[in-house]
C-alpha cells in the first residue's frame, strides 16, 4: 500500500508506465506507441558494445517532486546534489567493463558496453531508468521499437525500494538485475523475484548480527530508527524479532523518510533525547541518515552510542568534523573491504574533457573544485578543466574503504562470466586464438548462467550465488575511531560469518573500542539494573520484559546468576544461605552433650543417679536398724536400684539417634519405671496391710517376701512383654524430620508404633494411679511412721509431672521434644527419691534417737 505522498505519486507513475509498457510487444506495428514508450531521458554515461550492461545508481541524492494536478502535463523531475560515493560506484562499473574488454581470456573478441542511469535514490526515477534500459533511447518516429531489450543485465540499484520497482518491470521479461547495495531480506524470495541477484548479503543476516552485537555488550534496552521504505522496515522487523530472541527490548522504534517535513524529523530526535536507552540502532539509508544527523546537530544530540548498518557506517561523507561530535565511537557491520588494482588511477583520470557534451562530468567537476564552467556567473571561480583530482580528498577519490565499490566490480564480472559461458568457441588451442560465435542470448539463459557462476577474482575472492541469488553473508564490525592526526578511521574490531555454526558466527578480535564521545567506558543501556544472585526478575505490568523489578528469592530457593528469571528450590536436605545465592546443607539438629541444654540434663541425670547411690549406701549402713527394717529393706533397696536406672535411662535420650539408641531409650524408660512403680505399689500394699492389722501391738507384721517378689516381677514382666511386642512389630527408628522446620533437619526417633509408646506410658500411669490411691487411703497412719503419706506426695508429683508432660511433648518442636521427655523422667525420679527417702535419711543421720522400735510402733493419741 502506498501511504506517503512520494509513494502515491510513484504508484501513479508506475501504473501509467506499466499499462503503456504492456503494449511494447506490439509496438513494432505502432510507431506512435513506440514514441510514447521512448525513454524520457538519455543515460548519463553510455557506451555501445556487443553486450550491453545497464547500470542504475543514486548519482544525485535530492529530487524535486512535481505537482500532480491530473489536468496539466507534469513538470519533469529534477535531481540535484551529486553523490560522490555513488558516482564512484558508476565509475567502478565502467572500470570493470574496460578491464573485461581488454582481457583476452574473458569474452574474447566480444565488446561490452554500458548504459548508466540516475535513480536519484527514489522509486519514480528508478522506474523511468529501467523503462529506458528496456526500450532504448530513440525519440523519433522513424525508428523501430524492439520487443527485445537492448540490455542483457542491469547492475543496481543502490536502494531496496528502487530495486523492487525495477524488478516488478524487468522481471516480466526475465532480465536479470544484480544489485550491489539492495539488502532487503524480502528480495531473497525467489517466487516473487526470480531474476534478482546481489553481491551484498541480505539484511536477514545483518539484522541478526546486530542483535548478537547488542547482546554481546549487554545492551538490553535500545532505541531504533529506520528508513520508512522496504529496506528499513524489513530490516528493522528482522532485527526486532532477533533481538527479542536474544533478550533485547526496543524502547522506541521510529521511522523517517527524506521527504518527511522537518517537524517530523525534529520530533524523532526529541524522542531519542528523551529516551532512557543510550544505544541507538540506526537502520537508515544514507539519505535518511543525512537529514537525521542535520537535525541531531541542531538539537545538540550527544552521548548516544550509534549502531549502524552497511548503508552508512563506512560512508566517508559522514566521517567529517561536522558530524564527529555525534558519530564518534559508532559501531556497525559492513561488508569486507577489498583492493581493486588500478581503480584509483582510473578515477583520477576522470575529466570533463573525456566527453565535453556530458553534463554529469561538468557537474561533478564544479562540485569537486567549487568552480563553474558558466562565464555569466559572477563571484565564482572559472573551471579550466585542468584541475587535478590528485589534490582533492573526497569520497570519489577515496579508495581506502572499497566495500560497495567491490560489490559493483563483482557484479560486472558475474555478468561477464555468465555471458562467457554462453559463447560457442572452437577448440583451436589458447583462448586468444579461439573463434567464438556470439548469438543473441535469451534473458532466461542469462539468468540460468548467472545462477551457476563460480569464479575467483584476481584478489582471490570467490564469487557465487546461492539458490536465492545471495552471496555468503560475511561482515566486518567497524568502529569509528580517531587516528593520531585527528581524522576518523573505520577500525575493524570484529566479524560475523553466517556460514559458521551458531555460537561461532560473531567474534571480536580483541582490539580496543572507542565509545560514544561523552562516555569514558562502555555505555550501559538497560531498562532495569541487573538482579544479583539471590534475586529473580519480576515483570512490571504494561512494560517490556527488559523492564523488571528484583524480588528476593524465598527461603529455601536460590538464584546463582545475574538476572535469573526464576528461583530454583534447594534439594530436600539443603537450604539456601543468607544471600539466597547457593544451597548449603541444612543444619542437623538433635540434643547433644555438647550444647548447654544437653550438658545440664546429663548433669542432673548423673547427679540423680549419684544421689540415689548415696541413699543406697546410707540404707545399707543402717540396714539392721528398726527404721530400715520397718521400711521393708528388700523393697527399699530394689526401689533405689530402679530409681538409679531411671536416672541413667535419661542419658539414652541425649546424643545422635541411632537404631540401637532409639529402641533402647523407650524400652529402658518403660521397663525401669514399671519396675519402680511395681516396687512402690508392693511397698504401699505392705504398709497398708501392716497398719491395718487387728493386733497392732504384736510384732511388726510383714507380707511374705515371695508374694512381694512375685508381684514386683509380674508387674514388671507385663511391661517387658509390651516392649517386646512393640520392638517386634514396629520398633522405633532414627528419622530425619524435614517437615517441622524447613531450614534444618531434626534427627529424632520415630516411635514406629505410637500405640506401643502410649501403651508403655499408659501402663506406667495405671501403676502410678494404683499407688496413689492406696497411699491416699493410708494417709491417716500414725505420725511416727507415716510412709504412706510420703508415697502419696511422691505419687502426686509423679502424676502431675506426667500429666503435664503429654501436652508439652506433643507441642514441643525438634530437640525440645526430647528435652521435655528427659525433664519428665528426671522430675518424677527426683520426686520419688526426695519424697520417700529424705525423711528416712533425716532420721537415720540426724535423729538417731527416733530410730527405735518403740518410736516406730507408736500411735497417735485419740
Amino acid at each position: 500500500m502506498c501511504v506517503s505522498l512520494e509513494r502515491i505519486s510513484d504508484c501513479v507513475y508506475v501504473m501509467l508506465l506499466f499499462v503503456l509498457f504492456m503494449g511494447a510487444i506490439g509496438a513494432e506495428e505502432d510507431p506512435a506507441l513506440c514514441k510514447m514508450l521512448g525513454s524520457p531521458e538519455f543515460p548519463l554515461l553510455s557506451k555501445e558494445g556487443d553486450i550491453i550492461i545497464g547500470g542504475v545508481f543514486s548519482i544525485h541524492s535530492q529530487i524535486s517532486k512535481p505537482p500532480l494536478s491530473f489536468t496539466d502535463t507534469p513538470e519533469p523531475i529534477k535531481c540535484s546534489r551529486i553523490n560522490f560515493r555513488e558516482l564512484r560506484f558508476a565509475q567502478t562499473m565502467i572500470f570493470a567493463i574496460e578491464e573485461i574488454n581488454n582481457s583476452s581470456s574473458l569474452l574474447p573478441n566480444i565488446s561490452v558496453g554500458y548504459r548508466i542511469f540516475d535513480s536519484c535514490g527514489s522509486t519514480l526515477p528508478s522506474t523511468r531508468a529501467v523503462m529506458a534500459l528496456m526500450n532504448g533511447q530513440e525519440r523519433t518516429l522513424g525508428k523501430t521499437c524492439y520487443n527485445q531489450s537492448p540490455v542483457h543485465a542491469i547492475i543496481g540499484a543502490s536502494e531496496s525500494s528502487s530495486t523492487i520497482v525495477m524488478l516488478q518491470i524487468s522481471g516480466i521479461f526475465q532480465i536479470p538485475v544484480i544489485s550491489h547495495f539492495a539488502t532487503c531480506a524480502c528480495l531473497s524470495n525467489r517466487r516473487e523475484y526470480p531474476s534478482f541477484f546481489r553481491t551484498i548479503p541480505s539484511d536477514y543476516y545483518q539484522s541478526r548480527a546486530l542483535a548478537k552485537l547488542v547482546k554481546h555488550f549487554g545492551w538490553t534496552w535500545v532505541g531504533a530508527v529506520r528508513s520508512d521504505n522496504d529496506y528499513g522496515n524489513n530490516g528493522m522487523a528482522t532485527f526486532i524479532t532477533a533481538a527479542s530472541q536474544e533478550g533485547v527490548c526496543i524502547e522506541y522504534s521510529e521511522s523517517i523518510s527524506r521527504t518527511d517535513p522537518s517537524q517530523h524529523i525534529a520530533r524523532v530526535v526529541k524522542v531519542i533525547q528523551r529516551g532512557s536507552a543510550t544505544v541507538l540502532i540506526a537502520f537508515l539509508a544514507q539519505s535518511e541518515m543525512n537529514i537525521l544527523l542535520e537535525e541531531a546537530l541542531n538539537q545538540n544530540l550527544t552521548g548516544v552510542q550509534w549502531v549502524g548498518v552497511e548503508s552508512w557506517i563506512t560512508a566517508g561523507y559522514f566521517a567529517t568534523t561536522k558530524y564527529s561530535s555525534v558519530l564518534t565511537g559508532s559501531l556497525g557491520f559492513t561488508i569486507r573491504k577489498a583492493k581493486i588494482t588500478g581503480l584509483q588511477e582510473f578515477l583520477l583520470q576522470v575529466n570533463p574533457g573525456q566527453d565535453r557534451q556530458n553534463n554529469l562530468l561538468k557537474e561533478f567537476w564544479e562540485a569537486t573544485f567549487g568552480c563553474t564552467f558558466q562565464s555569466s556567473l559572477d563571484g565564482q571561480t572559472k573551471c579550466t578543466g585542468s584541475e587535478r583530482l590528485q589534490d582533492i580528498n573526497n569520497p570519489f577519490t577515496d579508495v581506502s574503504q572499497l566495500r560497495i565499490s567491490n560489490n559493483v566490480y563483482k557484479a560486472v564480472y558475474a555478468v561477464a562470466h555468465a555471458m562467457h559461458n554462453m559463447l560457442k568457441c572452437g577448440q583451436s588451442g589458447e583462448a586468444v586464438k579461439q573463434q567464438c560465435i556470439w548469438n543473441y542470448p535469451e534473458p532466461q539463459h542469462v539468468m540460468k548462467n548467472l545462477q551457476a557462476v563460480n569464479f575467483t577474482l584476481q584478489s582471490g575472492e570467490g564469487v557465487y550465488f546461492d539458490r536465492n541469488g545471495d552471496p555468503v553473508a560475511i561482515y566486518e564490525l567497524v568502529n569509528w575511531q580517531r587516528n593520531q592526526a585527528g581524522d576518523i578511521v573505520f577500525e575493524a574490531v570484529g566479524s560475523y560469518n553466517a556460514s559458521q555454526p551458531n555460537g561461532k558466527q560473531f567474534t571480536m578480535n580483541g582490539r580496543n573500542i572507542t565509545w560514544a564521545a561523552e562516555s569514558l567506558k562502555r555505555p550501559r543501556s538497560v531498562c532495569s539494573e541487573s538482579c544479583p544472585p539471590g534475586f529473580r526478575q519480576a515483570v512490571i505490568r504494561g512494560k517490556p520484559s527488559c523492564c523488571f523489578s528484583c524480588i528476593a528469592c524465598a527461603a529455601g530457593e536460590i538464584s546463582n546468576s545475574n538476572n535469573s528469571a526464576e528461583c530454583s528450590r534447594c534439594p530436600l536436605e539443603y537450604w539456601s544461605n543468607e544471600d539466597q545465592s547457593q544451597c548449603v546443607p541444612k543444619v542437623i539438629e538433635f540434643l547433644s552433650y555438647g550444647e548447654t541444654m544437653g550438658a545440664l540434663l546429663a548433669t542432673f541425670s548423673l547427679f540423680g543417679a549419684g544421689s540415689t547411690l548415696v541413699v543406697f549406701c546410707v540404707f545399707f549402713q543402717f540396714r539392721h536398724t528398726p527404721l530400715v527394717k520397718a521400711s521393708n529393706s528388700e523393697l527399699s533397696f530394689l526401689l533405689l536400684f530402679s530409681l538409679t536406672l531411671c536416672f541413667l535411662c535419661s542419658l539414652t535420650f541425649i546424643g545422635r539417634p541411632t537404631e540401637c539408641s532409639c529402641m533402647l531409650r523407650h524400652t529402658a524408660f518403660g521397663i525401669t519405671f514399671a519396675l519402680c512403680m511395681s516396687c512402690i505399689l508392693a511397698k504401699t500394699i505392705a504398709v497398708v496391710i501392716a497398719f491395718k492389722a487387728k493386733r497392732p501391738s504384736n510384732t511388726f507384721p510383714q507380707c511374705s517376701a515371695p508374694l512381694q517378689r512375685t508381684s514386683v516381677l509380674g508387674c514388671t514382666l507385663l511391661q517387658v512383654l509390651v516392649c517386646v511386642l512393640w520392638l517386634t512389630l514396629a520398633p522405633p527408628f532414627p528419622y530425619k524430620n524435614t517437615a517441622h522446620a524447613n531450614e534444618r533437619i531434626i534427627l529424632e526417633c520415630n516411635l514406629g508404633s505410637p500405640i506401643g509408646f502410649w501403651a508403655v506410658l499408659g501402663y506406667i500411669g495405671i501403676l502410678a494411679v494404683l499407688c496413689f490411691i492406696l497411699a491416699f487411703l493410708a494417709r491417716k497412719l500414725p505420725d511416727n511412721f507415716n510412709e504412706a503419706k510420703f508415697i502419696t506426695f511422691s505419687m502426686l508429683i509423679f502424676c502431675a509431672v506426667w500429666i503435664t508432660f503429654i501436652p508439652a511433648y506433643v507441642s514441643s518442636p525438634g530437640k525440645f521434644t526430647v528435652a521435655v521427655e528427659i525433664f519428665a523422667i528426671l522430675a518424677s525420679s527426683y520426686g520419688l527419691l526426695f519424697c520417700i527417702y529424705t525423711p528416712k535419711c533425716y532420721i537415720l543421720l540426724l535423729k538417731p534417737d527416733r530410730n527405735t522400735k518403740k518410736h516406730i510402733m507408736g500411735r497417735k493419741s485419740s
